[in-house]
C-alpha cells in the first residue's frame, strides 16, 4: 500500500450524545434498609406493627395491657446484575478520552436501566387495580386529568398519606394531558424524568419509556400511582475488579451489583390500566 493511499482514521475527542431513557422508577421504593445488606443472599426482616385499640374511660379500672402484634416480612437480596467489558490498548491510544471512564459511566447508566425496569414491575403487586387487560381505561384529552384525580381519591379513601404521591406516565398521557386547559402550561420535563411545575390529584408526575406495557397488547400501559412506602428496595455493589485480560492487549473492569425489592404495602400502589384512546 503506497504512502498517498494510506488515510488514517481520526479518533474523536467529542462522545455522541447517548439517547437515554429516564430512569425514575428509583422514586417509587423506600431504600431505609439499605444500610443493612452487605452481600448477595442477606436478608432483612421487615416488622409492621398492628393497631392499638382505644377504649372509653369511666372512672373504673382500666383492662390489662394488651400485646402489641406485629407482621414482619422478608426482603432478600437475591437478584444479581453484572457487567464485564474491555477497551483495547490501540484503542485507548488512539483516542483522546479516557474510554474506561466513559465505559464506567455507561455500565452504571445500563445498570440503573434494568433496576427501573425491575421496580416497573412490580405495580402488578398493587393492592389496587383500576381498569383490566380486556377493558382497560380508554384515554382521551378530555378525561386524561379527571382519571388522575379518581386515583389521588382512592387513595384518599385508603388513608394513604398526601405527601409524596407520586405517578409515572408515558409520553403520549403527558401530551393528552397539556390539551386540557386545567393542566399547568408552564411544565417542561427535566432530564431526570421529573415533570416540573405540574401535580395532579395530588401527584407529582414522572415520564418515563420504562412503563410496563401488556406482553399481548403492547398498546395496554400499567402505570403506577401511590407513594414510596409501597415498595422496599435494596441494592449494592458487591464486587469491582479492574483487570488485563490473559488473550488480549485491554484494560477490561467487570462488576457485580446484588439488590432485592419487594411490595411490602400494597395499599399505598394503585395499578392504573390504560391505553390511548382515539
Amino acid at each position: 500500500m503506497s504512502v498517498q493511499n494510506f488515510i488514517p482514521k481520526l479518533w474523536s475527542a467529542r462522545l455522541l450524545a447517548n439517547l437515554d431513557k429516564s430512569l425514575v422508577f428509583k422514586n417509587f421504593v423506600n431504600t431505609d434498609y439499605e444500610g443493612e445488606i452487605q452481600n448477595l443472599g442477606d436478608s432483612v426482616v421487615i416488622n409492621q406493627f398492628g393497631d392499638v385499640t382505644i377504649k372509653d374511660y369511666t372512672g373504673a379500672d382500666i383492662d390489662n395491657p394488651e400485646e402489641v402484634t406485629s407482621a414482619t416480612q422478608t426482603l432478600l437480596i437475591d437478584q444479581a446484575l453484572y457487567y464485564n467489558y474491555k477497551v483495547n490498548d490501540i484503542d485507548a491510544a488512539q483516542a483522546n478520552i479516557e474510554l474506561v471512564d466513559k465505559a464506567q459511566e455507561r455500565a452504571a447508566y445500563a445498570l440503573g436501566d434494568k433496576v427501573d425496569q425491575k421496580i416497573a414491575a412490580l405495580v402488578t403487586g398493587a393492592g389496587t387495580t383500576v381498569g383490566t387487560l380486556l377493558a382497560p381505561i380508554s384515554i382521551t384529552k378530555d378525561n386524561a386529568y379527571d382519571k388522575l384525580v379518581d386515583l389521588g381519591v382512592i387513595l384518599d379513601e385508603k388513608n394513604i398519606a398526601r405527601v409524596g404521591r407520586k405517578i409515572v406516565l408515558p409520553a403520549w398521557y403527558l401530551g393528552l394531558l397539556s390539551k386540557d386547559s386545567r393542566f399547568t402550561t408552564n411544565y417542561k420535563i427535566l432530564e431526570d424524568g421529573v415533570v416540573e411545575g405540574a401535580v395532579v390529584g395530588g401527584f407529582q408526575l414522572y415520564m418515563s419509556n420504562n412503563i410496563v406495557r401488556d406482553t399481548t397488547d403492547t398498546g395496554i400501559y400499567k402505570i403506577p400511582a401511590g407513594t414510596n412506602q409501597a415498595i422496599s428496595f435494596a441494592g449494592q455493589v458487591v464486587e469491582t475488579e479492574a483487570y488485563r485480560p490473559e488473550k488480549n492487549f485491554a484494560d477490561a473492569v467487570k462488576g457485580l451489583y446484588g439488590y432485592g425489592l419487594k411490595v411490602v404495602e400494597p395499599k399505598a400502589l394503585i395499578q392504573f390500566l390504560v391505553k390511548q384512546g382515539a
